[in-house]
């Protein structure tokens, strides 16, 4: 089984670096949108039709998708697809709302907006986690970044998550202002074997500021998975 990653809303493929040094045999892939990935989906449908030509030649794939590449997992497993054998959410969940003044602030001035996302995105926004998440989403760019976040906002598979096939671990961190602990109870509640785990001292980007709790969890669901 290979462990695929798929990063967020404003992101790439960097923001799994830890996981790929942890991984050597995993995939983190750049969604369609970034520099040298054509393509401008503006839908998580259109995101996860994108991504599908990349999964097929693959039998066994853990897909772990953070934010709104969880969402992209998530739309991927409800399909069915065999090559699917398992999904770890990193900070995400059954729907992403964004809240309007998001959008006003990415659209008024992106610069500011953007920063201030990165700060929301730790629990201790320590400077150079901050700036590297910045960095992230200038190079992605104004029109790309708001289009992934309207396609979060327009995410919603609540009525359809309870028909999973397959195990299920929703991962969030414990100080997560964008998709709160919550989120990952959600699952654990009506969804049949998925299960909610909590990471101490963790923002959004838990991949990011907490590594080793992450990737612990990772490489546990994925025996998990093997096992079974």
């Amino acid at each position: 089984m290979i462990t695929v990653f798929v990063h967020g809303a404003g992101c790439t493929s960097r923001v799994f670096r830890e996981q790929l040094a942890a991984f050597p045999e995993s995939v983190a892939v750049t969604l369609p949108g970034r520099t040298g990935v054509p393509g401008t989906p503006e839908s998580i449908e259109a995101f996860a039709d994108a991504l599908e030509p990349q999964l097929r030649p693959l039998e066994r794939v853990l897909l772990c998708g953070s934010s709104m590449g969880g969402a992209i997992a998530l739309e991927l497993a409800l399909r069915t697809r065999p090559y699917v054998a398992g999904v770890l959410l990193l900070g995400s969940g059954a729907r992403l709302r964004v809240a309007p003044a998001l959008f006003e602030r990415l659209e008024n001035d992106f610069a500011a907006g953007a920063r201030s996302l990165a700060d929301s995105f730790f629990a201790r926004p320590q400077p150079e986690l901050v700036e590297d998440a910045l960095a992230e989403m200038l190079d992605v760019g104004r029109e790309q970044t708001i289009r992934d976040f309207r396609a979060c906002d327009a995410f919603d598979v609540t009525g359809r998550a309870a028909s999973l096939h397959v195990p299920l671990l929703a991962l969030t961190g414990d100080a997560d202002v964008l998709t709160p602990p919550k989120f990952a109870q959600w699952f654990a509640d009506r969804v049949p074997g998925a299960e909610a785990r909590i990471v101490p001292g963790a923002g959004h980007l838990a991949m990011i500021e907490r590594p080793d709790e992450t990737n612990a969890a990772i490489r546990a669901f994925a025996r998990q998975i093997d096992a079974d």
